[in-house]
């Protein structure tokens, strides 16, 4: 079949299949059901410990014809995750990519978490475009019409308490190829952990693709460069310096020199990968990294800062569902998860939002 005639039967059936796909439904866990975390307290008893771990996850949700059979693989990926949940050894925050059919949809909810946040929809308004037209011609064969057929795929899942959450799609014109279908952007919730202080601001993103796209990179660098600095100022509205923040998905990154060096300057993030090989005393690597470089290798990453009163560290990194012990290859991507180690005086404890109190066990130092 010819590129043109698949392009054609691909946005033939895809405007038949748009009224039928949805993202998962929104939900909330209260303070008084959330979820503890184990906490710990230092051998001095002034500081205050707990881990907590972030899963990203693109679980290649995506609709015939772009892609076949994918049911049995979705509904994989939510039992399994939810007989992790069950046992207590699931991420605590799961952030979801291509979340865009009705399976992938019930994979999300199949879960089990008690609080979930999504957006943007296939509806979602766009800003308008004020950046102009990117360089080169536009290609409608390769996507780039003027209206979305998808949503942005994005989900958020916890059993924490989600004391704010927000989503906006990228603006007209900060896409590029076949991205373009999809109503691209951002989803942010903040969360309250029991017994610690302040807010865990959490982001997660999926951005413009590079040769997957079907453009040619003067027109997806500069897109995903249009969406860089819309990302940063989104976070500039919604986060606050006074929180701990989390930034995971699908960044499309991998091996571009460009696209890194804009990020590193509008998102002032530090990298996992990056810290963990720097820091390998201090991060336990579960998983193969084959290059000094494996930070600008991969697609899927996750980025922290600390807040004001609790500062965050990773300890441990792993994959999932890459045919290891967690499970077998289930997307054409492996889960990234990452436990982190959240420190705060045990002092500040008393401004916890969600209250509670645990019964601390000493750490050695």
């Amino acid at each position: 079949m010819s590129r043109s005639l698949l392009a054609y039967g691909v946005f033939g059936a895809l405007p038949l299949m748009a009224g039928c796909m949805t993202l998962p439904p929104e939900r909330r866990v209260s303070c008084e059901d959330a979820s503890r975390p184990h906490i710990r307290h230092s051998a001095n008893g002034k500081t205050a410990f707990t881990e907590i771990d972030v899963l990203t996850y693109n679980i290649e949700g995506l609709p015939w014809p772009a892609r076949n059979n994918r049911t049995p693989f979705l509904e994989e990926i939510g039992s399994r995750l939810a007989a992790f949940r069950s046992a207590g050894t699931g991420p605590d925050m799961i952030v979801f990519q291509e979340v865009f059919t009705n399976a992938a949809s019930r994979a999300v909810t199949a879960t089990g978490y008690r609080s979930i946040t999504t957006g943007p929809s296939t509806r979602s308004r766009q800003a308008a475009n004020t950046e102009g037209p990117l360089p080169g011609r536009r290609r409608i064969l390769k996507g780039e019409v003027r209206f979305n057929f998808l949503s942005s795929g994005l989900a958020i899942a916890t059993d924490f308490p989600m004391t704010r959450v927000a989503y906006r799609p990228f603006a007209r014109g900060s896409c590029a190829g076949f991205d373009c279908l999809s109503n691209k952007g951002v989803v942010f919730a903040e969360l309250t952990i029991p017994g610690m202080p302040g807010t865990v601001d959490l982001y997660t993103t999926h951005m413009n693709a590079q040769r997957a796209s079907g453009v040619e990179a003067e027109r997806h660098i500069p897109a995903h460069a249009r969406q860089t600095a819309e990302l940063a100022e989104f976070a500039r509205s919604y986060g606050t310096d006074d929180s701990v923040t989390i930034a995971a998905g699908d960044f499309n990154m991998r091996n571009s020199d460009a696209r890194h060096y804009t990020f590193s300057k509008k998102v002032p993030l530090e990298n996992v990968h990056f810290y963990c090989s720097e820091h390998p005393d201090r991060c336990d690597v579960r998983q193969e990294w084959p290059h000094d470089d494996q930070w600008r290798r991969v697609q899927n990453l996750q980025l922290f800062t600390s807040g004001s009163v609790v500062k965050v560290r990773p300890i441990r990194v792993e994959g999932m569902f890459d045919g290891g012990p967690s499970g077998p290859v289930l997307s054409d991507h492996n889960g990234f998860r990452v436990v982190y180690e959240f420190s705060w005086p045990v002092a500040a404890s008393a401004q916890a939002q969600c209250p509670f109190t645990p019964t601390p066990v000493q750490a050695a130092s």
